[in-house]
């Protein structure tokens, strides 16, 4: 296992793959001829929290729950990484949007999916 640094991000890289920002690296280039494309604003997001870069990863999923609050997977990872930064409140507040864009979505899987998170977190 090697560690590289690159302007401040340390790298870690095994079998000759460098994880993370090769990826994150690809998805923005996605992302330049397609910049609201809400799957690779969703999958850029995740890497970030891959990355350990938390903050680009809430204001990913703030957007893309804001500008489309139809795309209703999102609202789980978006409170669920709310959760981990130990902002309880706000992982409420999506959890319980999130629920009412499933509700109007019809989308009784991903209903059950944040009810199940929301209660593991209020009782």
């Amino acid at each position: 296992m090697q560690l590289f640094a690159n302007i401040g991000i340390i790298l870690i890289t095994k079998f000759g793959y460098l994880w993370f920002m090769d990826r994150i690296e690809k998805l923005l280039n996605f992302l330049a001829s397609q910049p609201s494309d809400n799957f690779l604003r969703h999958a850029l997001a995740l890497e970030y929290i891959k990355a350990g870069n938390d903050a680009e990863a809430r204001a990913l999923f703030t957007a893309i729950v804001t500008e489309t609050p139809s795309y209703v997977g999102t609202y789980y990872h978006l409170a669920k990484l709310l959760e981990k930064m130990g902002e309880q409140a706000e992982a409420i507040t999506w959890y319980e949007k999130g629920l009412e864009a499933c509700k109007i979505a019809g989308d009784k899987h991903a209903y059950s999916e944040l009810q199940a998170a929301y209660e593991d977190l209020i009782y």
